[in-house]
């Protein structure tokens, strides 16, 4: 069985594997104030509450946009789990270029996205990433991670308005069902969620028209799904895309390829 990890600025995800198939995965709350120890035990407690035993963890990979989570999350796979994990970054092979002015600079969940949907469509693909920054990521037909692009998440956004307009209040991200507000509630969702609906639509045109070919769109992260129902061009929402990726990439890495 193959643990995967993938440390975000908001959450931390994690999945068990058998093979290609996801047989489990949980999401707990990014905290640099909890020690190795505290993650250790409530890892322990997902495994057990969903009767799987760590002993029959046999691989580990993780994936980090936080620095200070990643040393903190390697010693509790160490010290919970009894190996070191492979860690996503400069080193991994990816089979992927990484046509990056700079191939350090690109995050690891983005290169993990990408080697997950080219696997999958294997065309030009753009992948849509709604996390706490939401992220387009291009992938040309050959398999070359070519860049992309860095918006401040939904969810971002939303708090700014709250916090930055006295009068304002805070508002659930969900989609109105008219783009003419009637109330302030209702405004302020008609404009964070059709306004980021409208900004996505844009980007993947700009993106086509800068590729010089229309590429394929999916769609992965937490308010991944609301955004596909509303998008034209978005064809597929994934949550666990990141997740796959990271299986891919530990298999890509072993002595015998394919084999967990």
């Amino acid at each position: 069985m193959l643990l995967v990890i993938d440390i975000g600025n908001t959450n931390i995800v994690l999945g068990t594997y058998d093979g290609a198939n996801l047989t489990q995965h949980w999401r707990v709350q990014t905290d640099t104030r909890r020690t190795s120890d505290e993650y250790g035990v409530l890892i322990r407690q997902l495994f057990a509450s969903a009767s799987l035993s760590p002993r029959a963890v046999t691989g580990a990979i993780l994936a980090s946009v936080v620095p200070p989570m990643e040393s903190l999350i390697v010693a509790m796979v160490e010290d919970y789990f009894g190996m070191r994990p492979l860690i996503v970054g400069p080193g991994v092979k990816t089979g992927m270029p990484i046509l990056y002015e700079n191939p350090r600079e690109v995050g690891a969940d983005r290169v993990v996205n990408a080697v997950a949907a080219f696997e999958r469509t294997r065309a030009a693909t753009l992948v849509v990433d709604f996390g706490t920054a939401t992220t387009f990521d291009a992938i040309s037909a050959k398999g070359e991670y070519l860049g992309g692009a860095i918006c401040p998440g939904v969810s971002i956004s939303a708090d700014a308005l709250y916090q930055r307009a006295s009068k304002l209040p805070r508002v659930d991200v969900v989609a109105p069902a008219r783009v003419i507000g009637r109330n302030t509630v209702a405004s302020m969702q008609a404009g964070i969620v059709f306004g980021y609906v409208a900004l996505v639509d844009g980007m993947v045109a700009r993106f086509d028209e800068e590729y010089g070919a229309r590429m394929r769109v999916l769609a992965t992260g937490g308010l991944g799904g609301l955004f596909a129902e509303h998008c034209v061009r978005i064809e597929e929402f994934d949550p666990d895309l990141t997740l796959d990726g990271l299986r891919i990439l530990f298999e890509r890495n072993q002595p015998n390829p394919g084999h967990v």
